[in-house]
C-alpha cells in the first residue's frame, strides 16, 4: 500500500464566494486544486484543496512540501504523517490552515477503499444521516434572506443558517424578517463572519435569544477568546467559534480551556483532514461539547465531512452552502442527491468516500497540472 504516484491539478472555479465590497480591493480568483494518489496496489485516494486568492499558493505547497512527505509511503502511516506535517509546518513551512488536511482526506480514501468500506463505517459509524441546514452567502438585502430562508423551507429544509451583511444593526433587522418569515418551528442560527465589539455582541445575542436562534456564530475573530469568554458568560444563547482557529486540535483546546464558547466549529479542510477532525470532535466531546462541521465549499470534502460527522456523536447537523451547485465542484454527483425529502442527508454507501470527480470539468478548467512519483 505504498503510495507510488501523486497527481495534482489546479483549476479555475466559476463563481466565488465572497462579494467584492465586503472583501475591499484585493482581487479573489477562486480556484480549487484537485489530489489523486495511486497506491502500489492501483488503489486512489481523492482529495480537494482550497485554492482562494492565488492557486498558485496552493501548488507551490502540494508540490514542493506535501509531494515529498507522502511519496513511498504506506497509506496505513496515516498518524505518522499527520505528525510529520505539523513538524515541518513548525520548522518553518506554516502551512496555511487549509493545508494539508486534504491529502489525510486521500489517505483515509484510498484506505477505505482498500477495505471495501464507506468511509463512515471504515471509520465506526455511529449513523449514516444527519439533518441539514441551508446556509447563505452574503446577500443583497434583508428580502433576499427572507427568500431564500422560504425556499429551503418549502424543499424540506428543517433549519437555515444567515450570514448576515453587516453591520451590526442590520444584522438584526435580517434575524427579525427571517424568524418572522419562516415561523417558530424552523431551526435558525447565524454567522456574522464579523468584527463586533463586545457590546454589538451582547445586544446581538439577547435579541436573538428574543427570537429564538439556536446559535451565535463568530461575532469576533477566533482568535480573540476574551471576548468570546465574556460574551458567553453574559448570554444564554450557544456561542459558537474556531472555525479558522490555527494550531488544529491544540488551537480549538485553548478556547475549550477558556470557556470561551458553547460549541466548536472543525472541517477536513481547516482544521489537519479527517485525522485532526475526528481529534477535534473527541476532544469537544470530553468536554460535553458539540463540534459543528464547518463547510470546504468543496463537494469532495463536504462527502468528507458527512463521513466524519456519522462517524461521531456530538456534531448535530450538516452544513450545506447554498445556492448548493456552486460548490459541488468538482463532484460528478449533487449534494441534493445524497438527501431526502425531509431535509437530511445520508453518506455515500460506496467505498471510500463513494463519490465520482467530473475529470472532463477538471481537465477543462486545469491551469497547472503535475504528476509525482516515488
Amino acid at each position: 500500500m505504498r503510495i507510488e504516484k501523486f497527481e495534482t491539478w489546479i483549476c479555475n472555479r466559476p463563481k466565488g464566494l465572497f462579494d467584492e465590497d465586503r472583501e475591499g480591493a484585493a482581487p479573489m480568483p477562486w480556484s480549487y486544486g484537485v489530489g489523486r494518489i495511486t497506491t502500489s496496489d492501483g488503489i486512489e485516494g481523492i482529495a480537494t484543496f482550497w485554492a482562494a486568492r492565488s492557486g498558485a499558493v496552493t501548488d507551490a505547497y502540494l508540490s514542493d512540501v506535501i509531494a515529498p512527505v507522502i511519496l513511498g509511503r504506506s497509506i496505513h502511516d496515516r498518524e505518522a504523517i499527520w505528525h510529520d506535517f505539523w513538524n515541518i509546518d513548525r520548522h518553518g513551512a506554516f502551512f496555511p490552515v487549509f493545508l494539508p488536511g486534504p491529502i489525510d482526506v486521500a489517505l483515509w480514501d484510498a484506505a477505505a477503499r482498500t477495505a471495501g468500506l464507506p468511509l463512515h463505517k471504515y471509520l465506526g459509524s455511529y449513523r449514516t444521516s444527519l439533518p441539514v441546514y441551508a446556509s447563505s452567502l452574503w446577500l443583497p438585502g434583508i428580502d433576499d434572506y427572507v427568500r431564500e430562508a422560504l425556499h429551503y423551507k418549502e424543499r424540506g429544509f428543517k433549519a437555515y443558517k444567515v450570514h448576515p451583511c453587516g453591520p451590526s444593526s442590520l444584522d438584526m433587522q435580517i434575524h427579525a424578517a427571517v424568524r418572522e418569515a419562516v415561523g417558530p418551528d424552523m431551526i435558525l442560527m447565524t454567522d456574522p463572519v464579523a468584527e463586533y465589539s463586545l457590546h454589538e455582541a451582547i445586544k446581538v445575542a439577547r435579541h436573538l435569544e428574543e427570537l429564538d436562534y439556536y446559535w451565535f456564530e463568530e461575532p469576533f475573530r477566533d482568535y480573540e477568546l476574551d471576548k468570546y469568554a465574556k460574551l458567553s458568560a453574559a448570554v444564554d444563547i450557544p456561542i459558537v467559534g474556531t472555525e479558522t482557529t490555527r494550531g488544529g486540535p491544540w488551537g480549538v483546546a485553548q478556547a475549550i480551556k477558556a470557556d470561551a464558547l458553547d460549541m466548536v466549529r472543525a472541517d477536513v479542510s481547516w482544521k489537519g483532514g479527517i485525522t485532526g477532525t475526528l481529534k477535534v470532535c473527541h476532544l469537544a466531546e470530553a468536554h460535553g461539547m458539540n463540534c459543528e462541521l464547518h463547510t470546504t465549499t468543496m463537494g469532495p470534502m463536504d462527502i468528507a465531512n458527512i463521513h466524519v460527522a456519522c462517524a461521531v456523536r456530538n456534531s448535530e447537523y450538516f452544513e450545506l452552502f447554498v445556492p448548493e451547485d456552486t460548490f459541488q465542484i468538482p463532484m460528478k454527483q449533487s449534494l441534493r442527491d445524497f438527501m431526502d425529502s425531509d431535509g437530511n442527508i445520508h453518506a455515500p454507501d460506496g467505498p471510500g468516500l463513494g463519490i465520482d470527480i467530473d475529470w472532463d470539468l477538471v481537465e477543462n478548467n486545469c491551469v497547472s497540472k503535475r504528476t509525482f512519483n516515488a
